[in-house]
């Protein structure tokens, strides 16, 4: 089984001016698909694994048989492309607010504006090339972290949620290194929380 791209809901300039579109164009149709070709190329040579779902395996990760070389290119590739799959999901124009959420939120940290303080400064903190996470774990606990790469939170067994790309392909071309401008911004696109 062959994996495709996602088909965006959106248009690549309909999160202007917080997410410019030649920055969705390149990020979508170049990076995302990168990810996506890199992981059917080594799917391809373990049809063992074609019935698995991507989750499964990133979460039995120790123990898929695969050549070593490759079980490290599809962890990157497999994570690459599943959290680039949530990332557009979860981001529009419109704002459809997940009232079962935001009330879990608010109960965990208090408020979903004080989960917007603790994710933002988590994201800003972040170290080089990775992703900022709220998800939940074997338990259904919601927990904020950041994993380098394009590491998932499937490979800790747990369910992403909310996921924040914090590679410079996701920001660079309109706010350079001004990371914290497009965390700050990337919050107005995010359509699951109102604050």
């Amino acid at each position: 089984m062959k994996y495709q791209l996602p088909k965006l809901s959106y248009s690549f300039d309909a999160l202007e001016p917080n997410i410019d579109a030649q920055t969705m164009e390149i990020h979508y149709g170049k990076h995302h698909q990168t990810y996506l070709d890199n992981l059917n190329t080594v799917l391809e040579k373990y049809p063992q694994l074609a019935n698995e779902k991507l989750p499964t395996l990133l979460a039995n990760y120790p123990d898929i048989d695969m050549d070593e070389k490759d079980k490290v290119f599809f962890k990157n590739n497999a994570g690459g492309y599943l959290n680039h799959n949530l990332y557009w999901e979860i981001m529009g124009p419109k704002k459809e607010i997940n009232q079962s959420l935001a009330s879990e939120i608010a109960a965990k940290y208090g408020s979903v504006d004080q989960f917007k303080e603790l994710f933002t400064q988590m994201a800003i903190s972040h170290f080089g090339s990775g992703w900022a996470w709220l998800v939940k774990d074997q338990s259904g606990i919601l927990i904020i972290y950041s994993l380098p790469n394009q590491d998932s939170p499937y490979s800790k067994g747990h369910e992403p949620i909310i996921g924040l790309d914090l590679w410079e392909h996701a920001y660079y071309l309109k706010y350079q290194n001004r990371r914290a401008e497009y965390i700050k911004n990337w919050w107005n696109v995010l359509r699951l929380l109102n604050y």
